[in-house]
């Protein structure tokens, strides 16, 4: 972890726009005239996905990946102006909001302003010409970090956007070298003093895949060096194979206490249930109940909160990529209000600093509990804990919380103010998600 990373973060909550596929007209001013209502979700972050130009060489679909650039330095005419721009950073800002960019810099398109200018610096295969080091993603060449006058103009592009947005999602941030992030962010601080920086880092096979292929790429205990987010990537798998019945609630409760055990004490893990390179997670989580607990959960589970735009009226189509197919926003199911109740939840200061603990308690359903941690190894103070109890079938019964230490009595469900009964150690639920406030809380006992 950056040493400098704010623990703030594990409050926060970021959303992820793609700008072609947010409205009809696939604009920067649409997204700018519909900020309130984005903000009314309750976010703090907005990330713009890639808003540079796509290169025409070997384009996929119809109008090419957005991760395939032609110039980072200039802005997609398909999305507007750079005045167009800098007015929805400047709307974004005037609400409070803080806005990060897509940095593709593992990769450019075959036909970008570096490959035709400054070739020396990519990638090349046997036969001498431009390639990628990842098969399926053959409409992009790969750059070569050895080259530090790459280094040089990547850093100045950095500290150009720096003047306009608050920091960078770095797509595949695993293999680009750590050194060179490291003197980025250094350098950037004279731009953007309190930039942040989120690593779209990367699943263990792939780390593995690529090593044993003699090519570098970092691991998230690497990552956590210049990076202050990385993804939740490592146990995503498990927690997917989970929801699809591959693998059990225990596995994923499991992987999850490993994470608080081997990542620095600031470590921030961006939790999601979707983006634009994962199914829709209602398509996977179709009862409703269920979708509800597993989104309390990841705005309880410890890190920021990731939400892809159409998640809040719970989308089952994934928008394509590479084509215009603008999310379909008539949905029967609305989630908005329940986001903006979880986001009022995250603002708990016990989720800034806290031990972090998770336990099955019974078949689908997951304690999870954060302890405040202590100012000093002087302060004697009880400090309180919140304690979360999520029903991933969606369904209501009986659950055993003796783990959690919690006295018989009357609690407050601090998402929507209902009132539950803890008797004999035993809470009587209604299916729906449960977060819960003790001055006197304890970490589950495994």
């Amino acid at each position: 972890m950056a040493k400098e990373t704010s623990k703030t973060l594990r409050n926060d909550v970021i959303y992820s726009i793609y700008v072609r596929n947010y409205s009809k007209e696939g604009t920067f001013d649409a997204v700018r005239k519909d900020l309130n209502r984005i903000q009314q979700l309750g976010v703090d972050i907005i990330w713009l996905m890639p808003i540079h130009p796509i290169g025409k060489m070997h384009r996929k679909g119809t109008l090419g990946s957005p991760y395939a650039i032609q110039d980072y330095r200039a802005i997609n005419p398909e999305f507007g102006t750079m005045e167009d721009f800098i007015n929805l950073c400047d709307a974004v800002h005037e609400r409070g909001m803080r806005v990060i960019i897509d940095v593709v810099y593992n990769h450019t398109s075959p036909d970008s302003y570096l490959a035709k200018n400054h070739p020396e610096w990519f990638y090349h295969k046997e036969d001498g010409t431009l390639g990628n080091r990842v098969g399926n993603w053959w409409d992009v060449v790969d750059l070569d970090y050895s080259h530090q006058e790459l280094w040089d103009y990547q850093i100045e592009t950095l500290k150009m956007w720096a003047k306009y947005v608050d920091g960078f999602r770095c797509d595949v941030a695993s293999m680009v070298p750590i050194d060179f992030w490291l003197r980025a962010r250094q350098e950037v601080k004279d731009v953007r003093q309190d930039a942040l920086w989120l690593a779209e880092s990367v699943d263990p096979g792939f780390v593995t895949y690529n090593r044993n292929r003699g090519v570098e790429c970092a691991s998230d205990s690497q990552i956590f060096e210049a990076f202050d987010m990385s993804y939740d990537y490592d146990i995503f798998n498990t927690f997917k194979n989970y929801v699809i019945g591959k693998e059990t609630l225990e596995a994923y409760s499991q992987a999850i206490n490993l994470q608080e055990m081997i990542y620095p004490d600031n470590y921030v893990k961006a939790r999601f249930l979707e983006n634009h390179d994962r199914n829709r997670a209602h398509s996977l989580i179709r009862n409703e109940q269920a979708l509800k607990n597993h989104l309390a959960f990841i705005y309880f589970n410890k890190g920021t909160t990731l939400l892809y735009n159409g998640q809040e009226v719970a989308s089952i189509h994934t928008p394509a990529l590479f084509d215009h197919d603008p999310i379909q926003w008539d949905t029967d199911l609305d989630l908005s209000d329940y986001m903006h109740k979880l986001y009022d939840m995250k603002k708990n200061s016990i989720l800034t600093n806290s031990t972090y603990s998770t336990a099955v308690i019974r078949k689908d359903v997951l304690m999870a509990i954060h302890q405040e941690n202590a100012s000093s190894p002087h302060d004697s103070t009880k400090h309180p804990s919140l304690v979360g109890i999520f029903q991933f079938d969606g369904q209501p019964t009986a659950c055993d919380v003796s783990k959690a230490h919690l006295h018989d009595g009357i609690y407050q469900n601090l998402i929507d103010g209902k009132s539950y009964e803890i008797r004999e150690a035993t809470l009587y639920t209604d299916g729906e998600p449960i977060i819960i406030q003790s001055n006197c809380g304890q970490e589950i006992n495994h």
